[in-house]
């Protein structure tokens, strides 16, 4: 089993809302290359919510270990807009009054309780930037499970201290729009999942999504 760590953004696509961000593209491609997945994070608990979940489950990906926090609002991105125009939001999905449509960064002891409700998984990935007390928390818990450990950091950042000397860091483009970046990895873990040693894995899943140069520490 693959267990992606990171907070799922919603996306109002023709009325539905489907998943965005890298952990839930990420999980959705480990999902559809046929691996069993599950995603901790957290959203909201509200109608975006309510569809991003079920968008998730359509896509095989399991969420019973991701929170939802009624004194949050779920994430819901803007549409992607094209070269000559700004992200809008439709009028009847913008943020409300209250408060900016935003979740707060992973917090540790909620990782750690997922984790532990998740066993027997061989590929655990970080997916979004995270703190130090969360990292080590995750790679904890890959240590204990004997599972390979995939990280996802900002571009031109440096991994957290502390890490297992196996880990696999990906440092993220500064613009993922369409994806790519994020199935990379969930393909990625996917490989990792089926058994594929890191080296071979990585080199199978970016010839197989065409991407002339990449690195991975």
């Amino acid at each position: 089993m693959i267990v992606v760590i990171g907070s799922p953004i919603g996306w109002l696509r023709d009325e539905e809302v489907v998943p965005t961000g890298t952990p839930a593209r990420a999980a959705l491609a480990a999902a559809a290359a046929g691996r069993e997945v599950q995603l901790v994070g957290r959203t909201g608990d509200d109608p975006t919510a309510d569809g991003l979940l079920l968008s998730l489950s359509r896509g095989g990906v399991g969420h019973v270990a991701l929170l939802r926090d009624p004194a949050r609002l779920t994430p819901l991105a803007p549409e992607p807009a094209s070269d000559d125009a700004e992200p809008t939001l439709p009028e009847d999905v913008a943020a409300p009054a209250s408060g900016p449509r935003s979740l707060p960064p992973l917090d540790a002891a909620d990782v750690d309780l997922g984790l532990r409700y998740l066993t027997n998984f061989a590929v655990v990935v970080l997916a979004e930037p995270a703190d130090q007390e969360v990292v080590r928390v995750v790679a904890d818990a890959a240590a204990w499970n004997a599972a390979q450990l995939v990280m996802v950091v900002d571009a031109g950042t440096e991994p957290s201290d502390g890490l297992p000397p196996d880990a696999v860091v990906f440092e993220a483009p500064a613009d993922d729009r369409d994806g790519d970046f994020a199935a990379l990895v969930g393909r990625f873990a996917a490989a990792l999942d089926d058994g594929t040693d890191v080296a071979d894995a990585f080199r199978a899943t970016i010839e197989a999504e065409g991407w002339a140069e990449a690195s991975v520490d």
